[in-house]
């Protein structure tokens, strides 16, 4: 790259960095636009978008603002009602409170194992697996932090910005063996699971990503997908095949959506429900799986 172009954009991004809450309320598009320029080296086209990345910033500036039920569906809490209504109220995990604030929270009350989270953000968690070993103090300084956050406006992501903020507590999840359980995004397409990406390699520090279709076939998606030898895979989890269902009925009323399950001991838990990967703005998403799964979005009218 040019030396001084590398210096306007290093100069530039840190300008935008300091503006850029106020720039999200100000124009969303133009907001979204610099990110794309800064992020992914390329120019947004929203008058033909192309690729996933493209579109979903297309949706997220077009027909996210101010959609209830997109709104309802990315809230970390009222997505619940979402699912229920779907009839699909097996797969929610346990609740176990809700508040408006940090100060309303009763830790003693609390199981030995818990999650904590806000609802209005991505990575807004906190794991608890022992609570005599638990800093409530710094989990309340978190949790106070990210209730003061607008999370929204980081990316322009119109589809955060209409949610009541609020803080709840879920069972703790874990895979039998004291770790965490793996989480399986199924990515859906106008209704349709397409494919489901998974993580292997997380506990020993070397995480590999690998995308399968709905026949367990893997797909060129990834990296790790082009390096392993001719006629590697995983073994097909038990129960893989649900999900796939659990994921068509959530996913019907939209253009995308990835729906994000865990798996323990054969049985579907839910995880959320994401409409902006990365925020569109995803820069390790392999090229070749950027233009596939973007010519599988159908774009509105």
């Amino acid at each position: 790259m040019n030396l001084n172009l590398l210096r306007n954009n290093k100069t530039i991004l840190g300008l935008y960095r300091k503006g850029r809450n106020a720039l999200s309320v100000i124009s969303p598009t133009l907001s979204s636009k610099m990110l794309y320029r800064l992020i992914l080296k390329q120019k947004l086209d929203l008058k033909n978008p192309q690729t996933m990345n493209a579109k979903l910033m297309w949706l997220k500036l077009n027909t996210y603002n101010k959609n209830p039920l997109i709104t309802k569906c990315v809230d970390k809490y009222k997505v619940r009602e979402y699912i229920q209504d779907k009839g699909c109220n097996e797969i929610l995990n346990d609740l176990i409170g809700v508040w408006d604030n940090v100060e309303d929270i009763d830790w003693d009350a609390l199981p030995n194992q818990f999650a904590i989270k806000c609802n209005h953000g991505c990575k807004y968690n906190i794991i608890c697996d022992d609570k005599s070993k638990f800093d409530i103090e710094e989990a309340k300084k978190k949790l106070n932090e990210w209730m003061n956050t607008e999370y929204w406006r980081i990316h322009a992501e119109l589809n955060y910005r209409y949610i009541d903020r609020k803080i709840i507590c879920e069972r703790y999840l874990n895979d039998g063996t004291g770790f965490l359980p793996e989480d399986y995004k199924f990515h859906c397409f106008n209704g349709k699971a397409e494919y489901v990406m998974i993580c292997v390699g997380r506990e020993e520090g070397h995480p590999q990503y690998f995308y399968f279709d709905k026949d367990w076939k893997m797909v060129p998606f990834s990296q790790e997908a082009l390096e392993v030898p001719e006629g590697f895979t995983i073994p097909k989890p038990e129960g893989i095949d649900k999900m796939f269902d659990y994921a068509e009925k959530l996913a019907g009323p939209f253009p995308f959506v990835r729906a994000d399950f865990y798996l323990i001991e054969g049985k579907t838990i839910f995880g959320e429900l994401t409409f902006t990967p990365g925020g569109c703005l995803d820069p390790d998403i392999f090229p070749e799986a950027d233009k596939i799964m973007g010519s599988l979005i159908q774009l509105p009218r």
